[in-house]
């Protein structure tokens, strides 16, 4: 994958992110007693957000001084 592959890519992971984090708060504060689907949520918002870490490394390696 070249740069603006990457790129695009951290975008699309970042904003399945966000609609993670905000399907979770919605169920959590309607008071859903669906604690398997909740926790299958946060199981997949935590590999997007390894996906994301990766994608940014590459992006940004680390310079050392």
């Amino acid at each position: 994958m070249n740069e603006q592959e990457l790129v695009k890519k951290l975008e699309l992971l970042k904003s399945e992110h966000r609609d993670l984090d905000a399907a979770i708060m919605a169920l959590t504060e309607a008071g859903s007693t669906d604690q398997l689907q909740i926790a299958r949520l946060k199981k997949r918002k935590l590999r997007l957000r390894d996906q994301i870490a990766i994608i940014e490394d590459t992006l940004l390696p680390d310079i050392i001084a």
